[in-house]
């Protein structure tokens, strides 16, 4: 696996670095040797975030953890990444078994009491209206919603904006 790390508002050392580089490698014999984790450390406020993203050709892993010990955070994403993979064996199994994106037999079975299933509880259908992408997170925050789907009038493509978890916004952009 090779691993990307960035770093906004923090200069990493290179002992830090040689630390994460170690810790994913424990990932290493879920994946193809091709697949990519990007790992963004961050400071803001005092607290030390790590968000770590590992797509493996379409099957998308995504962990991340703030708190005051960077080196705690480092193994509580990896723990998380490693139980997300163990906790969808099943389903990934189905629907990549012949793909080879993942290596199923390094992953270990996880027993569940809960239904397999995925249920869709409620379904909406609305009308994508042509706006900014300032124009939508405003129509987000009037409707007090998390998330609002629009036509962005810039691209002419469907856009998500979203509100993020340290108060700011982000923006998903589809492409075809």
């Amino acid at each position: 696996m090779n691993v990307k790390i960035s770093s906004k508002n923090l200069k990493a050392s290179d002992y830090l670095l040689d630390i994460i580089e170690s810790k994913f490698q424990k990932l290493d014999k879920y994946f193809r040797s091709d697949t990519e984790a990007r790992v963004t450390l961050s400071l803001e406020k005092g607290r030390q975030g790590i968000e770590a993203t590992i797509n493996a050709k379409g099957v998308v892993f995504r962990a991340e953890d703030n708190s005051t010990d960077v080196y705690a955070g480092i193994d509580k994403v990896v723990d998380r990444l490693a139980g997300q993979i163990a906790k969808y064996k099943k389903k990934l199994v189905k629907k990549h078994k012949d793909k080879g994106i993942l290596n199923f037999d390094g992953i270990p079975d996880v027993e569940t009491t809960e239904d397999e299933t995925l249920v869709i509880a409620r379904r909406k259908k609305f009308l994508l209206h042509p706006m900014s992408p300032d124009e939508a997170i405003l129509q987000m925050e009037l409707l007090g919603h998390t998330f609002f789907v629009f036509l962005n009038m810039e691209t002419s493509n469907i856009g998500v904006v979203y509100k993020r978890n340290d108060g700011t916004y982000g923006l998903l952009e589809t492409e075809i």
